[in-house]
């Protein structure tokens, strides 16, 4: 009987706890709400150590901490949430340790499909984003699964960062902007084999026209056009950014305390605020989170006008 009761207890207080949540969202809300908020989950290790767990439940405990984050988020209307999970650099630990990480990581996106998850339960779509070949071969289909079950999913969006870096992000954009810029410059050639090369083109003109000046002319026309047309701009860079799926992220929480970025979303967050809680991954809370959102809300003016800027 005294087990029932407690019980019975555990759920109001639950119940209790829901309702003043929701409640503090409801304030929160008559401000400026953040639509993408971007997460490094740092310390999952050394809260580990810190609790004297076995191996691997420091990374079990940072994924309960997601998903309860991720519930707070939704809750306040955030729709993009991003999280940086498996760095490139993170291949260089010892076989073992990342031969574990992948299959850690299938497992947990196995759960995050079940029926009952916060994935159905919030209409999430999931997107992975980085170097994903160098997924082991089963992390890669559990991946691939994921995004393809998700994919009619549109309330929310969860975009999780595996083998990703910024650097690796920015060097694919660039590749695939410089890709399409030549393949635009090759559609562009004349049907029967010629192109607009100036030579050749001034060739032809200087046959019928006495005019130099305006061969001239030509020939500089035809070479600003071919500039204009091989030259990658800021917004073709953009166009094939991984990122490019979701807005740039108005706030960035990276715990364990540490402000360096580890090469994690350069690109985006140029006019992004930075909130760096002591609190360790496995440790983070409503608390923080409320924090992070109160601060994006008082200097709101200041970061739009620093984002037109950009």
């Amino acid at each position: 009987m005294p087990k029932n009761t407690g019980g019975i207890a555990d759920n109001l207080l639950g119940g209790l706890y829901c309702y003043l949540r929701r409640f503090l969202f409801g304030i929160l809300s008559v401000g400026p709400v953040p639509s993408h908020i971007s997460f490094i989950m740092d310390g999952n290790r050394r809260f580990q150590k810190k609790r004297n767990l076995e191996e691997g439940d420091g990374h079990k405990a940072g994924f309960s901490a997601l998903l309860s984050i991720l519930r707070f988020c939704y809750e306040l209307g955030v729709k993009y949430v991003s999280v940086y999970a498996f760095s490139i650099d993170n291949f260089r630990r010892k076989p073992k340790d990342v031969e574990y990480l992948m299959e850690l990581m299938r497992e947990k996106i196995e759960e995050l499909l079940q029926q009952d998850s916060i994935i159905n339960e919030y209409g999430v779509r999931l997107l992975f984003i980085g170097k994903l070949q160098l997924l082991s071969e089963p992390a890669r289909v559990a991946v691939e699964k994921a995004m393809r079950v998700t994919a009619h999913n549109s309330q929310r969006v969860l975009i999780i960062c595996i083998a990703y870096t910024s650097s690796n992000e920015i060097v694919h954009a660039v590749q695939n902007s410089c890709t399409d810029k030549w393949n635009q410059f090759e559609a562009s050639k004349v049907p029967n084999g010629s192109t607009t090369r100036p030579d050749l083109v001034l060739n032809n003109f200087k046959d019928s026209c006495k005019d130099q000046l305006l061969a001239t002319k030509l020939s500089e026309e035809i070479k600003y056009k071919e500039d204009e047309l091989l030259s990658v701009k800021l917004v073709d860079i953009e166009k094939h950014i991984y990122m490019a799926v979701a807005p740039d992220p108005d706030i960035l929480i990276r715990t364990s305390g540490e402000a360096r970025l580890s090469n994690f979303l350069l690109w985006q967050t140029s006019a992004c605020p930075l909130y760096s809680p002591t609190a360790l991954w496995p440790e983070i809370g409503l608390r923080h989170l409320v924090w992070a959102v109160l601060n994006f809300q008082r200097h709101h003016s200041y970061l739009e006008k620093k984002k037109k800027q950009c």
